[in-house]
């Protein structure tokens, strides 16, 4: 059974699931019936960050157009774009082989935005059910999960969560802080 998490709480990996190498990160949420005048599009991005909190280089930014990253192995990958988030489930996938992630990356920050915000006047609290999960791969059972319960209604970009090591292993906080600024809000943090 998974562990579910609330916002602010931190895991290890190692404990909730002992042995585990590679593991799906799945997003989803919904968009509330209420009219914008424009469809939703919610992408999910991930920042692989140095021991300095800031991005190795622009190839550690996966994100739609940059779908797997820079090492050898290709340890984080993108699955691709989810235009509508439109179904049951996730709705963006990011593959992560644990063992093969470099040592320079220190954390692994998940992160949400919604396309054209301000351009099409939408925000978090028109989104809800949002939610991260850290599935194991090979069994798909389900690890950990954390739903985002708070109404984010001025935020446009949202840190889900961070995968980050200490003491030799990984560890899962729950972060669910929200940002308004979009993508560019975040990419100024982490650069």
């Amino acid at each position: 059974m998974a562990v579910s998490l609330a916002k602010g709480q931190r895991v290890s990996l190692e404990k909730v699931a002992p042995g585990l190498s590679e593991v799906f990160i799945g997003l989803g949420w919904d968009v509330k019936s209420t009219d914008t005048g424009s469809d939703f599009d919610l992408d999910s991005s991930v920042f692989m960050l140095g021991a300095n909190e800031k991005l190795i280089s622009d190839s550690h930014f996966i994100f739609y157009n940059n779908l797997t990253s820079p090492d050898p192995d290709k340890s984080l990958q993108h699955l691709g774009d989810n235009l509508t988030g439109v179904g049951e489930g996730d709705d963006e996938v990011i593959k992560i082989n644990l063992k093969k992630v470099p040592a320079d990356v220190q954390k692994i920050v998940v992160t949400v935005t919604i396309h054209e915000a301000q351009q099409r006047n939408q925000n978090f609290g028109q989104v809800q059910n949002a939610f991260v999960r850290v599935v194991n791969a090979q069994t798909k059972q389900e690890a950990v999960r954390y739903d985002l319960v708070e109404d984010y209604s001025i935020e446009t970009a949202l840190i889900m969560a961070e995968l980050y090591r200490k003491d030799g292993e990984w560890r899962l906080n729950a972060v669910g802080a929200g940002y308004q600024g979009g993508l560019q809000a975040l990419l100024d943090r982490y650069s």
